[in-house]
C-alpha cells in the first residue's frame, strides 16, 4: 500500500511457542509425537542438560514482538508430552521458553494449525517490478530465495545461474582447519579436534559449543589465544566483543538467550555479571581497517 500497490493476499499470524525443561532422556535423538487433535509435537535434546518440547499454533492478533507463551500453551504441551513420556511433564519444570510469530500466507482455514506453510511470489509489472513474497518459513528460504531471484531476473532482463544449494554457511568452511571429507559428522569431528590441539588450555565443553556456534567463524574472536577475562564460566571477553560487533548483539540477554543460550547454565549472579560487563563497556565506533584485518588467517 505504501508503494501504491493494494496486496492480493493477506497474512495470518500464527504463534509457535516452546518450552525447555529438564533433561527427560539420556540419548542424542529427537521424538516427533502425534496428538489426539491431530498435530504433532517435538521433543528435541537441548543444550546438553535439557529437553525442548514444542510447538504450539495459536492466532495472534498483537504486535509480533510482544509474543509470549501463555498458561493454556505451557499446559498442551507439558500434557502432550505426557502422554508418551514415563513420568509426567508439568508446568512447574518449565525453565525457559520462546514464542515466535509465523507470518503464513491466509488460506480461509479454520485451524492455526492447518494454514499453508507454502509461499506465493507474486510479481507486479506495471512500472517498475515489484515482488511481493507472501507466507513461507525457514525451512524453504533457500528454495524462495532462488524463485524470486528468478522472477527478479527476469523482469530486469539480468541472467544468472543457481547457486546457493551447494554454498557453505558461514563458518562452514573448515577447509583451513581441516580436509574435508564431505561428511558432516565426520568434519564436525575432525575440527573439534584441531580446536583442541591449537587451544588446549580451553575446556572441552567450551570448544564444543564454539564449534558448533560458529564453526570456523571462531578465528574471528580467537587470536591465539587471546581470549580476556572469563566474565562469566565459559563466557569470555573475546566472543562478547565478537558477538556485539559482529552478530548484531545489543545486550547481555541478546548473548545470554538468543545467540549462546548460557542464561539456561548460568546462576542469576552470573548472568549479572555479563549484565554488569556490557554496560561498562560501551560499542565503540567501527574502525575501518578491523574488517582488513578479520580477513587475516589466524596460524
Amino acid at each position: 500500500h505504501e508503494l501504491g500497490v493494494a496486496g492480493s493476499k493477506t497474512l495470518r499470524l500464527v504463534k509457535g511457542s516452546h518450552i525447555v525443561v529438564r533433561k527427560l532422556f539420556a540419548h542424542d535423538h529427537a521424538y516427533i509425537f502425534q496428538n489426539a487433535d491431530k498435530r504433532i509435537i517435538f521433543l528435541i535434546p537441548y543444550e546438553g542438560d535439557f529437553t525442548l518440547i514444542g510447538t504450539t499454533d495459536v492466532e495472534w492478533h498483537g504486535e509480533a514482538g510482544a509474543a509470549r507463551i501463555d498458561d493454556g500453551e505451557i499446559a498442551y504441551l507439558c500434557e502432550q508430552a505426557s502422554r508418551y513420556m514415563a513420568a509426567p511433564v508439568q508446568p512447574a519444570d518449565v525453565v525457559w521458553s520462546y514464542s515466535g510469530v509465523r507470518p503464513l500466507l491466509d488460506d480461509e482455514a479454520g485451524d492455526p494449525s492447518a494454514v499453508t506453510r507454502d509461499y506465493l511470489l507474486e510479481m507486479e509489472r506495471d512500472g517498475a517490478p515489484l515482488l511481493s513474497v507472501w507466507g513461507g518459513k525457514i525451512t524453504t528460504f533457500r528454495k524462495l530465495a532462488e524463485e524470486a531471484a528468478d522472477q527478479l531476473a527476469a523482469a530486469l532482463g539480468a541472467s544468472g545461474q543457481p547457486w546457493t544449494e551447494g554454498a557453505k554457511l558461514p563458518g562452514g568452511d573448515l577447509s583451513r582447519w581441516i580436509t574435508p571429507t564431505g561428511r558432516p559428522d565426520a568434519d564436525i569431528v575432525a575440527f573439534r579436534a584441531a580446536l583442541a590441539r591449537r587451544l588446549p588450555q580451553v575446556a572441552e565443553p567450551v570448544r564444543a559449543r564454539w564449534s558448533r556456534s560458529y564453526g570456523a567463524l571462531v578465528e574471528r574472536f580467537v587470536k591465539a589465544g587471546e581470549l580476556g577475562a572469563e566474565v562469566a564460566p565459559g563466557l569470555f571477553e573475546a566472543e562478547l566483543h565478537y558477538l556485539r560487533e559482529h552478530e548484531w548483539a545489543r545486550s547481555a540477554d541478546d548473548v545470554l538467550w538468543r545467540r549462546t543460550k548460557l542464561g539456561l547454565h548460568l546462576s542469576a549472579g552470573e548472568r549479572r555479571a555479563v549484565d554488569d560487563w556490557w554496560r561498562d563497556h560501551p560499542l565503540q565506533p567501527a574502525d575501518p581497517a578491523a574488517g582488513r584485518a578479520e580477513e587475516r588467517v589466524w596460524n
